[in-house]
């Protein structure tokens, strides 16, 4: 675990120290977009049974590294495993994405969570860092994650994704305190769920907070904030050098950057709706920065891909009183299954190029 990382710049531009060029990685960057990820899913049988093996997940994993200089790994998982080792039967329906068999309906569902075993419940999901970090033997760090508890109880009161979030919207409503008991026991999991992954390997954190942007600010603050503060105020993730960074990342999170920035974090993921300067700006030097590229770029032409890159780069500089320093290059959500491989390799290539100091 102590091999010494050839490349670092992600780590250090997460601590907002010099580096030679800003790092770039991918959400989804493992995934449908590459031919050799579809016939390693194949090769599983199924999305669930590729997440559930290990080796399977590293070799996904390692993809994409293979094809692009990025500058970090994520570990291959889904953030619905948390809920799925609670209990609610998570399964993938065709066409329709993550369902679950029990998705929560009461006070008396909640009452009956616990917080999973991660060595057991969720052991295959440690085995699959320990092993990613054997393979990578020092090359990237590697990115561990969890939903946010809010997305998470989401999915689990939803019973899958939803429309109007008509159901968990109106039990946080009716029921405000069983609602918050849902929270506490998932943000006690994704806690747990975190530290384990940091103690398997992972070099740093984060948490997806997909559905944080749909709350008014005032259930925002109540039922996703709050419980974000919490994690990053209580998650184990070392000192000094060895230090885990943790970044929160949110869809439509552009309201909240000021307190996001405030919660303990080292970095906040930001979507394509906020300027990159902007988002610097209010957040005044107290975090990293994560993004924030449109992910609907990647299907124009790469000379429209790179000046799109060089609008980001030059805002995310602008915005810090000319320094590139403190930026972790992203997309504003995920790659989609549609998008070529060769417009990803653009991408990251104008990332580089461009910002080369």
């Amino acid at each position: 675990m102590s091999t010494p990382l050839k490349n670092d710049r992600f780590l250090r531009a997460l601590r907002r120290e010099p580096v030679d060029r800003t790092p770039v990685w991918l959400m989804r960057q493992a995934g449908r977009y590459l031919p050799e990820y579809r016939a390693t899913r194949a090769q599983a049988g199924s999305f669930l049974k590729l997440a559930k093996n290990p080796e399977l997940a590293c070799e996904v994993t390692l993809q994409p590294l293979r094809r692009f200089p990025l500058d970090a790994a994520i570990l291959f998982s889904d953030i619905l495993t948390v809920p799925d080792a609670m209990g609610l039967g998570l399964y993938f329906a065709d066409g329709e994405g993550p369902k679950f068999e029990r998705p929560i309906s009461s006070a008396a569902d909640i009452a009956k969570l616990a917080v999973p075993d991660m060595e057991t419940e969720l052991g295959y999901v440690m085995d699959a860092v320990r092993t990613i970090r054997r393979e990578l033997d020092g090359s990237v760090p590697l990115i561990g994650f969890s939903g946010s508890p809010w997305t998470l109880a989401c999915y689990m009161v939803e019973g899958g994704g939803s429309d109007n979030y008509s159901k968990v919207k109106s039990l946080a409503l009716n029921d405000p305190a069983a609602m918050h008991r849902l929270l506490e026991v998932t943000t006690d999991a994704v806690i747990a769920y975190l530290s384990a992954q940091h103690q398997a390997g992972a070099q740093a954190l984060q948490v997806f907070d997909t559905w944080g942007g749909v709350l008014s600010p005032s259930m925002y603050r109540e039922f996703s904030l709050r419980y974000l503060q919490r994690i990053a105020a209580e998650l184990p993730r070392g000192d000094g050098a060895e230090r885990a960074p943790l970044i929160l990342f949110g869809k439509g999170n552009d309201p909240y950057l000021d307190e996001l920035a405030s919660s303990g974090a080292e970095g906040v993921g930001v979507d394509w709706t906020v300027e990159l300067g902007e988002a610097v700006r209010r957040t005044g030097g107290r975090v990293a920065i994560q993004g924030n590229l449109d992910p609907v770029t990647l299907y124009a032409e790469p000379d429209a891909i790179a000046r799109e890159v060089g609008r980001a780069l030059d805002s995310y500089r602008d915005g810090n009183g000319g320094s590139r320093e403190g930026h972790v290059f992203n997309l504003g959500h995920g790659l989609s299954p549609d998008m070529k491989p060769e417009h990803v390799g653009a991408l990251v290539e104008a990332v580089h190029t461009l910002s080369a100091r």
